[in-house]
Parts: structure tokens; sequence; C-alpha cells
């Protein structure tokens, strides 16, 4: 079974035992100076220390399985920067999906982007229940789709488009000031009225905001494909053969308890104490930035490869499946051919700035860009990642997991992933059924709901 790296398992154990302090502060006695580690990135480093770790393991048991392990090998370098502004993370996988979108260069891109800020602005404020704040930032929206409606309409790709971007502009104008009345009559703290107001108000956001990205994917030139360089793939078993996705996928996910967790008396999903025979989970599957990986993805859901796959790994940190006969077993990724190779997948990085060249076989790290923030960061609950060998970036081939983000422990741009597994997607439904689920849980159906040729005849923009 592929598993990410022990080493990162150890790392982060050892950051957060407080063991890396003793040792900073010893060196910094004994040697008045440590060149690669700071004590204020140490005190960072450690906040993010239970992102990886496996329960139940403590750090010295891990540290004495692989003593050749070296904290060196993670040092403060820039590629560890943050990938986001400030210290608020951007956890909202929607939102991400906006951000994901091709968009740069495109006529319209900025004006857009600022349209999108100002409805998300919205979101957060909600959230934190600063109505005042609220209210002000509903104003910013409206101003906003005054100000660019002209422009957007103009920066449309066809004249199909252009009709359907000023009709959803003008439906989202008409959301907006709904917003400010359901919370004109709030009511007291915590109160039912309240409680109604801030329902309203969110369900209005939303439907804003699912706007905007309808108006962005409409931005998205025709016929928009990533370049693939067919020589950096050529030596990957497979790869050049996997159908690749141009555009976006929606699939879903019907996972069942399994036998142990029946025994043991759990039968059924508990979320917040309401019970589930079963958990839908709904995935937004990314071609525009990772095409092979998203590709080889439906493929394997198309040919049924994962119904019936029990969960193989669950551990707080990640959720995983797709090895075929388990981790006891010999293979450990797709066999197209009875007796035949494993199918692989390069690593297939995509960076925010250039989402039209990906980077196959390297991690961003290793060709100098670790800084540069990627398309698809793993900074929301239910990120979709594929697992692979820890030094062989193109060992890839069905086993994948849902990354169970926490941005308290895996600050934006300081998890140690983005760059080096490929992100291919979000879980856009159902995610908070991934906290329950447990090794030995079944897949009961892996679908596609919507998708382009090959894998669906959907021509669409809103997946």
């Amino acid at each position: 079974m592929v598993v990410l790296s022990n080493k990162l398992v150890i790392l982060f154990l050892w950051l957060q035992s407080g063991e890396a302090l003793n040792v900073f502060e010893s060196s910094v006695r004994e040697k008045n100076s440590l060149s690669f580690l700071g004590k204020a990135w140490l005190r960072k480093a450690a906040a993010t220390a239970g992102a990886i770790a496996v329960a139940g393991v403590g750090p010295s048991e891990l540290m004495k399985s692989s003593p050749e392990w070296s904290i060196s090998a993670f040092a403060a370098r820039p590629q560890n920067a943050a990938s986001s502004a400030g210290s608020r993370v951007n956890k909202d996988a929607d939102s991400l999906l906006r951000l994901g979108l091709p968009l740069e260069g495109v006529k319209g891109e900025k004006e857009v982007r600022k349209l999108q800020a100002s409805v998300e602005a919205i979101r957060d404020d909600l959230r934190a229940k600063r109505i005042a704040a609220v209210l002000n930032d509903v104003e910013g929206a409206k101003r906003a789709v005054n100000a660019y409606k002209t422009v957007l309409t103009s920066a449309a790709p066809t004249s199909e488009r252009r009709s359907e971007i000023e009709t959803k502009i003008n439906e989202l104008d008409a959301e907006l000031q709904p917003i400010s009345i359901a919370l004109s009559t709030l009511g007291s703290a915590g109160s039912p009225q309240e409680r109604e107001a801030l329902d309203e108000a969110g369900a209005r956001q939303e439907k804003a905001a699912e706007l905007v990205t309808q108006i962005e994917t409409r931005l998205v030139p025709p016929n928009y494909a990533a370049i693939i360089p067919e020589n950096d793939i050529a030596s990957v078993p497979g790869a050049s053969s996997i159908p690749r996705l141009n555009g976006r996928a929606r699939v879903q996910f019907i996972l069942k308890k399994g036998p142990q967790a029946i025994e043991e008396g759990r039968p059924k999903f508990d979320i917040d104490g309401k019970l589930y025979d079963r958990a839908r989970l709904e995935l937004i599957v990314d071609g525009y930035t990772a095409p092979i990986t998203s590709g080889n993805f439906l493929d394997l859901i198309q040919k049924k490869f994962y119904d019936g796959m029990p969960i193989q790994r669950a551990d707080g940190f990640v959720v995983q499946l797709g090895d075929p006969d388990g981790p006891d077993g010999p293979l450990v990724g797709y066999q197209p051919n009875k007796d035949g190779p494993i199918r692989r997948v390069p690593l297939e990085v995509s960076l925010a700035s250039d989402k039209q060249h990906p980077i196959y076989g390297t991690t961003t790290e290793d060709i100098g860009k670790g800084a540069n923030p990627v398309s698809l960061p793993f900074q929301a609950y239910g990120v979709l990642g594929m697992a692979r060998e820890e030094y062989d970036p193109d060992s890839a081939s069905s086993q994948f997991f849902f990354l169970l983000f926490d941005s308290d422990l895996t600050p934006a741009g300081k998890n140690f992933l983005d760059g080096r597994y490929a992100s291919f997607g979000y879980t856009v439904v159902g995610a908070e059924f991934l906290g329950d689920v447990v090794e030995g849980d079944v897949v009961e159906s892996a679908t596609i709901i919507r998708a382009p040729p090959p894998f669906g005849n959907y021509q669409a923009q809103d997946i």
C-alpha cells in the first residue's frame, strides 16, 4: 500500500513533542547558532504537528524505527512559506475551485476576481456574525456588480456566453439586497429569529457565490486544455494511454459501514448525533490543472474499480483507498491486463501562475519552485490527493486520499503536501462524513454524475 511519507509523520510528531525546541536551545548553547532552524519557525511548525500524526504512535517509537531521519531535510527554506497572505486560511472548497479556474490573461479576469472576493467577504463575516461588516460587504458587492457588468459581458468569448453572463449578473444583483433585508429582522442573540435570519442570509450568499462561479466558468476559453509535454510522461508505464479530462467532472461516492464497525455496534455514520445509513460524497474533479490524474480517476470509476473496495487507511489525517488487493497483497495499483504492468500516473502539479502548463515527474521543490502557490492547494477538508511512493514521483496509480485538513494543524503553504503530491479536486458535498469513516468501511458505489467527453456527454459549463 502506498502511503504518505513516514518521514513527514516523524517530522510532525517530533515537532509536536516539544523535543525540537530542546534540541534547538541545546544547539544554541553549544554552537551559539544553528543556521537552518530558527526558534520562531519551530514554534510555527510545531503548530502543524498533528496534521500527519498517526493515531496512537508516539514520536519516540517512530524515531527508533527510522534512525536515518534528519531534521536538516526540512530546513526553514523559502519553499515552506505560506501560500496565502495573512493568517486567515481560505479552506472553502468552492472558493478554491473558483480560484483554480484558468482565467490568467483572460479579459475580465481582474474584475471577476474582485467580484468574487466581494461576495466571499459576505460569507466570512456572516460566519463570524459581524453584521455591520456584512451590510458593508453587500453594498460593496453591489457596487462591484454595477462597475464590472459591462466589462464582464464584453469579455465573454462567444455571443451565447455573453448573453448568459448578462443574465447571471442580473441574477446576482437580485440575490444581494435580500441578504440585508434578512438581517434587518435579526432578533436577539441566540434566538430562533436570529437563526432563521442568518440561515436566510447564508442561503442567499451561497446562491450569489454560485452565480459568481457560473460567470467565471463562462469566461474560460472554449476548448481550453492544459498543455502536456508528451516527452515528460513517455517513460511512465501506461501514462500516454490514460484518457484525459479537459474541464471538470462531478462524481459521487456512496460509503457504507464495514463488517468491523457493524460488529462493534456502529452500523451507521454519526454526524453530530444524527445517524445515516450511507455517506454520500460529491467530488469536483479538476481536469483544467490535472488532466492526466483526473482522467485516470474517472477511467477507474467507469471501470467500477472502486466499487466494493474497503477503506484502507483512516487515521485522522487522511482517508485513503485504492489498493486493489489490500496492504498485504502484491499489487499496489491498477493492472489493466492480467500479469501485465501496473498503470502508473506521473506526478502532476499545476502552479497557480501558469495553470496551462502542469509540471510532470518532479516536485516543485526539486526544480526550485517550492515557494510558488499551486492551483489546487491542500487546504480544504476533503481535498483529493494521489498517494505515491516516497522516492518515486511517478509511482501513483489507483490509490488516492481525502485530506482531513485542519487549518490550525496544517497552515496553508506549511503543509508539506503542496507541490509534492498531486491534488486534483475537492469534496463539495458530504465532507462532514469523512470524519466518521474508519478502516474497513466500504465504497458501495462510485459513479460519474456529470462529465465532458470521453467520460460523459455533458457539454455545459456548470458542473
